[in-house]
């Protein structure tokens, strides 16, 4: 059995694999990084609340029987052999799930690469390098596609911004916006996103929807929406359009940028072949408890095979999303999308009790993953 990418999905599905089967499973991890880390961890960073070190949880430390998780790139896919080609050899399965996640196109807006973004690792890290530099002025966290991982992030990220210039006396001096393509700031969750529109009138905090950033010009400090308005900036934090890696998209498995599934079993339109997390074109968002549950219900469809038969699991898209809502705050939003006849949510206000129930969230799936 062959997983592609190692993050939420692809770890937690070699588990649940590995604590069944034990030694008695060959089971091959590939991703091309050398460390996870959760995605809520890059506001952590960007803000200066931990280290790039502190955060990264190194994969020599992902040890469990059964399975070998080699740092490999993956160049080419052959969904109907089941083969897998990488930068240091061939792979073949019986079982192949891609898991390799969504890559950030920072080519599709001009100027992005030069103006900035904040969600990938290194951007993070970048961004916490810029912020303690930054006297004042006008900010902008733009989204510049759908869909995006973590829909809240951006969200959280101005927020975040209000309180950091706050603690610092430089937000009476500073314009903080934040464009995004949506109506509402997390559309699958109406009452989260009433909490924030509020938290953003009163932070003062301009929300621009239905909008997305087309291009930016770095030397100009201007970013152009694409609907051709032009809003100049003195920090530019972006979110970039998201597309399926080069090797998966090659398959012709995708469409639309991402490859569709079964949003019941994930099985894609090849035998043998899954799908899950933020490379997959499924109903629920692209976040990391969604994958996580998508690996649990593969594994238990797989068992089952492995073990003789059985109708395969149903994934029933359910999953907490944490909001960072500045002011030491957290909320949290519960989703089911696919048990029932429609989504359902709820949404629990931002609370110390929520911090500490998403720090516990962090901490065992670290040491179900990481042993520490």
């Amino acid at each position: 059995m062959v997983i592609l990418g190692a993050g939420f999905g692809g770890l937690e599905l070699a588990t649940v694999l590995s604590m069944e089967f034990s030694e008695g499973i060959d089971v091959t991890l590939i991703d091309r990084n050398d460390a996870f880390v959760f995605g809520y961890s890059k506001l952590d960073v960007m803000f200066n609340r931990a280290s790039l070190a502190s955060v990264r949880m190194p994969y020599r430390d992902f040890v469990k029987p059964g399975v070998t998780l080699v740092r490999q790139t993956v160049t080419g896919i052959d969904p109907e052999t089941r083969r897998v080609t990488t930068d240091s050899g061939t792979h073949d399965a019986d079982f192949l799930v891609i898991a390799l996640g969504a890559d950030y196109d920072l080519g599709a807006t001009p100027g992005l690469a030069e103006a900035g973004e904040f969600y990938s690792v290194a951007g993070a890290a970048r961004a916490g390098e810029l912020l303690p530099e930054f006297r004042g002025g006008r900010v902008i966290v733009g989204v510049c596609g759908s869909p995006i991982k973590c829909p809240p992030a951006p969200s959280e990220a101005a927020l975040l911004l209000h309180d950091s210039f706050s603690r610092r006396g430089i937000r009476s001096s500073s314009e903080i916006s934040f464009v995004i393509p949506f109506d509402t700031p997390v559309p699958p969750a109406p009452d989260a996103s009433r909490a924030l529109l509020a938290a953003f009138a009163e932070r003062d905090i301009r929300f621009v929807p239905r909008r997305q950033v087309g291009s930016v010009d770095p030397d100009h400090r201007v970013a152009v929406l694409d609907d051709g308005t032009e809003m100049p900036y003195d920090l530019f934090l972006g979110v970039p359009k998201h597309r399926a890696p080069e090797a998966v998209t090659a398959t012709g498995l995708t469409r639309d940028g991402f490859v569709p599934v079964d949003p019941a079993t994930l099985e894609t339109a090849a035998p043998g072949v899954y799908a899950i997390g933020d490379v997959a074109a499924a109903v629920v968002p692209k976040a990391g408890v969604f994958a996580e549950g998508q690996g649990r219900a593969v594994g238990a469809s797989l068992i089952a095979a492995l073990r003789g038969g059985g109708a395969p699991h149903r994934y029933e898209g359910r999953g907490t999303c944490y909001v960072e809502f500045g002011g030491d705050r957290v909320a949290g939003v519960d989703v089911d999308f696919l048990s029932g006849p429609a989504p359902a949510g709820s949404f629990r206000g931002p609370s110390l009790a929520l911090v500490a129930e998403k720090q516990h969230f962090g901490a065992s799936r670290r040491a179900r993953w990481f042993g520490r």
